[in-house]
């Protein structure tokens, strides 16, 4: 999956030859999952056609505040785009644009979205051989690069005016590929393992049935998912459920039992930074798993139970530079139990989830819970989508493992 999978771009595409690639450009985006808003000078209609490129991008292209020519047109509102990106590309960047965005020169609608946006900004520079080299033209990078924009290099090769040199710009497929390295070199998450576990355990009785309980993995699968947008390579052990991973960087271990967990857990500990146990593990399993299946002949049956192996118990006693997370659900004592778990299992943080408050708890899509680091230190959080609660899971470890 592309760094730029689910993000919002706006491209701003100024007057150049070269802005008759931006209709490539826009498709790329689209194939690497980006949502695309098009903002045009109303030079550049001259080389490409804002038809052309709404219907790619799937959404308005604007070149100026209104349209005069509707008499009940609506404020384009430049505030309101810049606002919605995640990131802005100014692909081509001619030496005119360029000039204005160095220098505040407000006179169309894309320099004023330029000035409002707080995302990250690139610009990819197209212009002829000695516009390139021309003096102003170098102080405009520079001051761009100072305010905290990133050049995309121009390329060499033949020009418009029939000149080889620097100054053509960058290849469609040279710009989402410099984005893509650029974001994922600024990952927090980069270079760093993470192990995580999700969903139950089913533990069996015979060949039909099982011992199991209610969880979806849905929380565990978020955090994978969430890891690995920030950067992480993440190895997910679940156990049965019907869910997938969202990003190409979750490596997926499926097992069934607490067993076969505790196996694939211990199988790849020794090589991860941070492991994060959301699964709901059996605590105990059938002591005899019947051949065939057993048939209803009394009036009431009865299975001896033994302890499974403690997943996240044997991992804090193996621990060494790992950061381990682990899930304490509780229905009363919450934070006496949860704190007695930190340190009996050698936790770093343990996240606590409360059957007693409303939208918690398996099979919803929504959570509610409370951090305590081994320290103690105790941190209730409101009820949020699970989506948001991996982000603030994630985001407290990034901050612990970076103090």
């Amino acid at each position: 999956m592309s760094v730029l999978s689910g993000k919002k771009i706006v491209l701003g595409i100024s007057g150049g030859i070269a802005a008759y690639k931006t209709a490539s450009l826009v498709r790329l985006f689209i194939k690497a999952g980006a949502q695309v808003q098009v903002v045009m000078t109303p030079a550049s209609k001259d080389f490409v056609t804002p038809l052309t490129l709404s219907t790619l991008s799937k959404n308005p292209v604007h070149s100026t505040f209104f349209n005069e020519e509707d008499a009940e047109a609506q404020w384009n509102n430049h505030v309101e785009i810049a606002l919605w990106a995640d990131l802005m590309i100014i692909a081509p960047a001619t030496a005119n644009t360029l000039s204005k965005m160095a220098n505040g020169n407000c006179d169309n609608l894309l320099i004023a979205t330029y000035l409002s946006a707080k995302c990250p900004v690139y610009f990819a520079p197209a212009m002829d051989l000695d516009m390139y080299k021309h003096p102003s033209t170098i102080s405009s990078f520079n001051l761009l690069k100072q305010f905290g924009n990133t050049m995309i290099p121009a390329e060499s090769g033949e020009l418009a005016s029939g000149l080889v040199g620097e100054g053509r710009m960058a290849e469609p497929e040279t710009i989402v590929s410099f984005i893509e390295k650029d974001l994922e070199s600024k990952l927090p998450l980069k270079n760093t393992v993470f192990l995580v576990t999700a969903g139950p355990t089913y533990e069996a009785i015979d060949p039909v049935r099982f011992i199991g309980n209610h969880s979806s993995g849905k929380m565990g699968f978020d955090i994978a998912n969430c890891a690995a947008n920030l950067g992480a390579k993440v190895i997910l052990v679940s156990g049965p459920t019907y869910l997938k991973p969202k990003h190409s960087g979750v490596e997926l271990i499926r097992v069934t039992s607490a067993e076969e967990m505790y196996i694939e857990c211990h199988r790849h500990f020794k090589s991860v930074d941070v492991a994060i146990c959301a699964a709901a593990v059996a605590d105990y399993k059938p002591k005899n798993v019947a051949d065939q299946k057993i048939k209803k002949t009394e009036l009431t049956f009865s299975i001896e139970l033994e302890k499974t192996k403690d997943v996240l118990a044997s991992l804090g006693e193996i621990k060494k530079n790992q950061f381990l997370v682990g899930f304490a659900l509780e229905t009363e004592n919450e934070i006496e139990n949860a704190q007695l778990k930190i340190q009996k299992k050698n936790l770093d943080l343990i996240v606590l989830n409360s059957l007693n408050d409303k939208g918690a708890g398996f099979g919803k899509p929504t959570n509610k819970i409370t951090f305590i680091d081994n320290s103690f230190t105790v941190e209730p959080m409101d009820l949020k989508s699970k989506e948001e609660v991996a982000f603030d899971i994630i985001t407290k470890i990034i901050k612990k493992i970076h103090a």
